[in-house]
């Protein structure tokens, strides 16, 4: 099995703190335990993150798209696969050394072939009666030589039975001579007249039973004739009766509809189809067909949920899809305490600051370690986006202490840096509404009621109104794709420190009047003083929402 790995992850739709908290503690946990936590995101980078990514130099996150239990989570049995010139007998006592029922075929540097099982075996060696079959299954001679045990006197131990059939010489001379054909297999014991006739009749291999003395005369025709001779210690019967475990299992192996998973498919999926299906054992595989090993229903008992570490957020409405199957190790969070819930108890922090990022900076400090220049340059403008460079009123001293720490060893200015960093922010040029609604929007859960809330800032007033429109046209198809309750998009201006608030659904304008005690100018109201969706927005509208079901 692979080694596990611990994924740091933000929300969906991942603003600059969700991204930048997830590669700061990545950094210090990883000094612990050296690349065992890896950062990771639910979704895509904004262009304020990516001019911060950008900026101190740092490698995006990479992006996890679930955290279902997939194939990869099992401890399925890793089978070694088999090639497919092995002998009926080996697959048989591979079998029951390894306690399967069903052995992986593969070629090409372990491609999955095929599939052979025990009642496969068992057929080949019950329903087949043709004494052609050994030439129909192109036997090796070397199977031959491995389950008989026998030892080749001369010939080409890589030859191939490709033609004739099988023959006991039990007979006198004469009813062998009217009975073997060139290219058989001719059963004989010490009776050497029955050695020469059979050569001489172009016998393509002698298997001398009873491990019988083969004289020189004999070896010497068999040369001649190109007539492979095998001894064995087995009677003529016993012979006999195991030739056909010679064959190679190639003839008798499932090659089509075969019914495999794969690394990444999910456990739900993988049950769905084992409940249809009364299949003992699957072959597990790669998106190319390399072959990786053996599950059965049983295996799926022991199953490993993906570990995680999540920061930024703790609903579960806002979290990496899967979440409910994971392992949750650590939340670091500064926002309302949600609905998540855990399997077993996790260390939860969540502290009433601006930023996460603070949070991340204090257990850098707490742990005597100083982050370096790129970490504190990634903090640093966490700390700056989320408080709007301390403008929000989420924002403590806390945030600001520590990000003018921070700032000096990064080696920046914070009000330049800060202008910088929210100028790339809200450059929203060619981007579809789709991706602006998208790029910072959350969903919360009251009760029975499901409501979304986006937001953008800007620093530009002509950049927001134009944008209005825009958005104003696709909050309905917000409204239908989310199945919200209740759609609202705050647009900040971060220089007035007001926002318009756009919404949308049924009685959305009564819960936006009786949360801010404003009125409305169709789907739309001024907020003065409204910048922070966590602190100014969100609490209000639960608030209100909660005294109507009240």
């Amino acid at each position: 099995m692979e080694q596990r790995s611990i994924s740091i992850i933000g929300h969906r739709n991942p603003d600059t703190d969700s991204i930048c908290s997830a590669i700061a503690y990545a950094y210090l946990k990883n000094i612990e335990h050296p690349g065992h936590y890896i950062a990771r995101r639910a979704g895509n980078i904004n262009n304020e993150t990516n001019f911060v990514l950008n900026y101190f130099g740092a490698a995006p996150p990479e992006y996890l798209e679930d955290v279902n239990v997939q194939m990869r989570d099992i401890d399925f049995r890793e089978t070694k696969g088999v090639p497919d010139t092995i002998s009926i007998r080996t697959a048989w006592q591979l079998m029951k050394e390894h306690d399967v029922v069903t052995l992986p075929i593969i070629q090409n540097r372990n491609k999955l072939e095929g599939l052979i099982t025990i009642n496969d075996i068992a057929k080949s060696y019950m329903d087949v009666y043709d004494n052609n079959i050994l030439a129909l299954a192109r036997t090796p001679i070397s199977n031959l030589l491995d389950v008989l045990e026998g030892t080749l006197v001369c010939g080409n131990p890589h030859a191939r039975i490709i033609n004739g059939k099988v023959l006991i010489a039990a007979a006198n001379v004469d009813i062998i001579e009217a009975c073997i054909e060139e290219d058989d297999l001719v059963l004989v014991a010490d009776r050497e007249e029955a050695q020469r006739e059979a050569i001489e009749q172009g016998a393509f291999c002698l298997i001398v039973c009873l491990n019988a003395r083969v004289s020189p005369s004999i070896i010497r025709l068999a040369e001649e004739h190109q007539c492979n001779i095998i001894t064995t210690y087995y009677d003529t019967y016993s012979a006999a009766r195991m030739i056909n475990q010679c064959i190679p299992i190639r003839y008798f192996m499932r090659r089509s509809n075969l019914i495999t998973f794969q690394l990444d498919d999910t456990l739900d999926s993988v049950k769905e189809t084992m409940s249809r299906l009364r299949h003992r054992d699957f072959p597990i595989t790669d998106a190319v067909g390399n072959y990786y090993g053996m599950v059965s229903r049983r295996n799926l008992l022991a199953m490993r949920r993906k570990q995680v570490i999540l920061v930024d957020h703790n609903e579960r409405s806002q979290a990496v899809t899967g979440i409910e199957n994971a392992e949750i190790l650590e939340i670091i969070d500064h926002h309302r305490i949600g609905s998540m819930e855990t399997i077993n108890p996790v260390y939860f922090r969540n502290q009433p600051v601006g930023c996460t990022a603070t949070i991340i900076y204090q257990m850098y400090t707490e742990q005597n370690v100083t982050p370096p220049k790129q970490i504190a340059g990634l903090l640093c403008s966490a700390i700056l986006s989320d408080t709007l460079m301390f403008r929000s009123p989420t924002c403590t001293p806390m945030d600001e202490s520590a990000a003018r720490q921070l700032s000096a060893l990064a080696g920046i200015d914070i009000e330049t840096y800060a202008m910088e960093m929210f100028a790339a922010g809200s450059d929203l040029i060619g981007k579809s509404p789709e991706e602006i609604f998208y790029q910072d929007f959350k969903t919360f859960q009251v009760g029975e009621i499901t409501f979304g809330v986006g937001q953008i800032s800007s620093l530009n007033r002509q950049e927001l109104q134009d944008l209005q429109v825009k958005i104003n046209t696709y909050l309905e198809v917000s409204y239908q794709t989310t199945k919200c309750d209740m759609i609202f998009f705050v647009m900040t201006n971060i220089l007035e420190e007001a926002s318009n608030l756009l919404l949308f659904g049924e009685q959305a304008d009564r819960l936006i009047q009786e949360a801010f005690h404003t009125e409305l100018a169709g789907n739309t109201c001024y907020l003065p003083g409204v910048v922070s969706r966590k602190k100014q927005i969100v609490p209000l509208l639960v608030s209100t929402l909660q005294q109507w079901e009240g």
